[in-house]
This record gives C-alpha cells, structure tokens and sequence, in this order.
C-alpha cells in the first residue's frame, strides 16, 4: 500500500484528488495539509511513502517545504503538483530533491502513475517541461565540462550514474547490468554517498551537470 500525503491550500482540490486517488487499490490517502508548515508537521507525524506538493502555499511555500521535509526524511517521494510551468519553479524544485513536477492540468491517469513511479524510487517530469529541464542540464554540462570531476568514479559507477538519470529503477538497473536488485540497491548507497547525492534526483543532476547525458530511450 502506497501511503499518500496532500500539500494544497484548496480544499475543493485536495477533496477532488483524494477522491482521484482512493479508487486505486493500492493507494491510501494519509493526510491532508493546507500550508507548508503543516505538511512538515504531518509528514513527521504520518510517515508517507509520497507527497503531492502545491507550490504556492500559505505560512512556507512547497519549494522550501521540500527542502525541510528531506532534510530530516530523504526517503520521502515528493512530486510538486501545481499550475506553475516557468522554468524557475521546476529547477528550484528538483535542486531541493523533489523527484517529480506535474502540472494540474495532467490527467487523472498521469497522477496515479506518478504516485506509483516515485513510490518504487523513480523521478519523472511533466513531458513538457522536459526538454526545458535537459536543455538547461546540458548547458551546465558544457561548463563542467565531460565527465569533469569523476576522477574519484569506478566505471561501473558512471554508469550506474547515467542509468539513474535516465530514470530507471533499481529493477531496471539490476537488468540492464545483469545484478542482483540488491547489488544495485547497496552500489548505489555508496555512490550516493561519494558524490554527495541525498537521492536519485540528486543524483541524475550530479549525471547530467558532469556531463553524463542519459541514454536515449
């Protein structure tokens, strides 16, 4: 069971997704905050696998209440759920560790697909502001410079790296490299912990700004 905590100022909203998400068998709305001091709070409190997070929210905004949130609970998947699509709000977003951006505009079946995604550890963004956000990684990957500064990474690493930012889970990793899911899961541990990385964002940016562009696929 997938435990779900909602970050929004609207009731109207709130009520609508969680009636959206509790058709699902496998999902569990927890809880419901209306600012970015209460999510805080409730996330202590209520433990939840994800947050649907509002970015303009009363008492502390989504962006800084993400930041709290990790701080204290990295394993929490947190996906912003909000109108803003200008590229500010999607690059303060993942710089603070959230692992997905979706507009309000997405439908039903995104958001639970979303929920369920960032649940197994995966990061996604809205297909629009993709491009955005590759564009600008890649751009900062030009000033790093290739593969600037991963002296320090084995081999297997940077490529664990590049897997990571193209959005696999651990499963798909532990395929694509012919590992157990648990090699995978404790190579990348000590991979998060040598590149400073809290979690798989993180970590996709450390890819992409170091010039470890992920794969297409």
């Amino acid at each position: 069971m997938i435990n779900v905590l909602l970050a929004d100022d609207h009731d109207l909203f709130r009520q609508g997704l969680r009636q959206l998400l509790e058709l699902e068998r496998d999902i569990r709305v927890v809880g419901e905050a209306g600012d970015g001091l209460q999510v805080q709070e409730m996330v202590e409190e209520l433990e939840p696998d994800v947050v649907l997070m509002d970015i303009n929210m009363p008492v502390a905004d989504g962006v800084s209440a993400t930041r709290e949130i990790l701080r204290t609970r990295p394993q929490t998947g947190i996906i912003i759920l909000t109108m803003y699509r200008e590229d500010g709000y999607v690059f303060q977003a993942i710089r603070v560790g959230a692992r997905g951006y979706l507009l309000k505009s997405a439908n039903s079946s995104e958001v639970v697909a979303a929920v369920r995604a960032v649940a197994k550890g995966a990061s996604l963004l809205d297909p629009e502001m993709t491009t955005k956000v590759l564009r600008e990684f890649r751009r900062l990957a030009q000033r790093v410079g290739p593969e600037e500064g991963l002296g320090g990474l084995s081999e297997t690493e940077i490529k664990l790296l590049r897997l990571v930012a193209s959005g696999l889970s651990n499963k798909e990793i532990a395929a694509e490299l012919s590992f157990a899911e648990s090699t995978v899961k404790n190579k990348l541990s000590l991979l998060f912990e040598k590149i400073q990385a809290s979690d798989r964002t993180q970590a996709a940016i450390y890819a992409i700004t170091h010039g470890l562009l992920p794969d297409r696929r």
